[in-house]
């Protein structure tokens, strides 16, 4: 009996011994390096003379009438101020740039006063678009793309809504047949480096990748400026975007 125990006390140890042996040591986590970053901010001017946006015809709908007391309505083709800043411009970084996920609250447009509101919108590919209609009669939205993200839907009550997710990069053009002065664009890219400008022409892109960056300006009217910028990490890259009237066709 001592003997067996002996023999049983020595594979025991053996074993135990083994395990050591082939136990690997803990590793380190690996450690994560954040990408350098920067913030873009600039404003958008308008040099010369605005055309004159024309007045929309609202009596020729009671619903529209009645909904812009009367009041004459312009088109808001060219937003600027006195001292030429710019509005409704879409401005996003041109390139190839780590996916991430689209967010999944949606971007809203509403039919207001026989009017799209906001007029300029940008929004991730795959993300929710909601087009809403606020007005007590009918209207239709009426996407137009250059790719396949078209789609034409009726909303003849007030409170109805619709959602779409668009696939394709570019600028959808919304529309709405039966009253043809309504327009809105959607500014569609599959990255989160892009704003539109307020009243005072202002924009600002986050959380920029460091490094030389492509900046493409958009207007309905005015086209597309495209020009570059040199990011640095922690820092803001501070650029001024100057349209001008002088050769366009009024």
């Amino acid at each position: 009996t001592q003997a067996w125990v002996v023999a049983l006390l020595a594979a025991t140890g053996l074993a135990v011994s083994s395990c050591t042996e082939t136990s690997a040591p803990p590793q380190p986590a690996a450690r994560v390096v954040a990408e350098p970053r920067g913030t873009i901010t600039g404003h958008v001017r308008l040099a010369g003379t605005a055309p004159q946006n024309p007045t929309i015809w609202m009596p020729a709908d009671r619903t529209c009438s009645e909904a812009s007391e009367s009041t004459p309505v312009v088109q808001e083709t060219i937003v600027v101020r006195p001292d030429g800043r710019l509005a409704n411009v879409f401005v996003q970084l041109q390139g190839s740039f780590p996916a991430t996920a689209a967010p999944t609250e949606p971007v809203r447009i509403d039919q207001r006063g026989c009017l799209y509101r906001p007029r300029v919108v940008g929004v991730r590919v795959g993300q929710p678009l909601r087009v809403s209609n606020s007005d007590p009669g009918l209207h239709n939205v009426h996407g137009i793309s250059s790719g396949a993200d078209g789609f034409n839907v009726a909303q003849p009550m007030v409170g109805m809504a619709n959602e779409f997710r668009l696939k394709t990069e570019g600028v959808l053009r919304l529309v709405c047949d039966v009253h043809p002065w309504m327009v809105a664009f959607i500014g569609v890219v599959s990255h989160p480096y892009f704003a539109i400008t307020g009243a005072d022409g202002a924009f600002e892109i986050r959380d920029v990748p460091a490094g030389d960056q492509t900046i493409q300006a958009w207007h309905e009217r005015l086209g597309v400026i495209t020009l570059s910028a040199r990011v640095e990490a922690g820092g803001v890259a501070e650029v001024d975007i100057v349209y001008s009237t002088q050769d366009r066709k009024p």
